[in-house]
């Protein structure tokens, strides 16, 4: 899916405000597996961009190391699995990190977006103790 491919590259350039842009107005993303105290859902593209505004000093994206698109039979959704590899910003570990997401695009844009990755993983390449 060329929305996809586009997304990931995004990511890649540290380009959010074009990563967001990608996003419909009331764009909903979710995160089954959010970690406690992290969200489980962000509603709408102005709360993304607040969300992701800080990514790039999170994670310094250097590549998508893997990527396997499947297509439903609802063809407004298709599951996304990738593997973004890089540089942890705060503590220069490189990582490799896995991600599920399951997409709903609609007339050129995604309308939901779930993201299943593992906060455990997060959480140990950022470096935050006692976890």
């Amino acid at each position: 899916m060329q929305l996809i491919d586009h997304a990931l590259d995004l990511l890649v350039q540290h380009d959010m405000a074009g990563f967001v842009q990608l996003f419909a107005e009331d764009a909903v993303l979710e995160f089954p597996f959010a970690a406690p105290g992290e969200p489980e859902r962000v509603e709408g593209r102005a709360a993304l961009a607040e969300y992701l505004r800080n990514y790039p000093n999170l994670f310094d994206v250097r590549e998508v190391a893997a990527k396997t698109v499947h297509q439903t039979t609802d063809p407004e959704v298709s599951i996304a699995e990738f593997q973004l590899a890089g540089i942890a910003v705060a503590t220069q570990k490189p990582y490799r990190l896995g991600y599920v997401v399951v997409l709903t695009v609609r007339d050129g844009l995604i309308h939901r977006y779930r993201d299943y990755f593992s906060p455990l993983a997060v959480i140990d390449v950022l470096g935050v103790p006692g976890v």
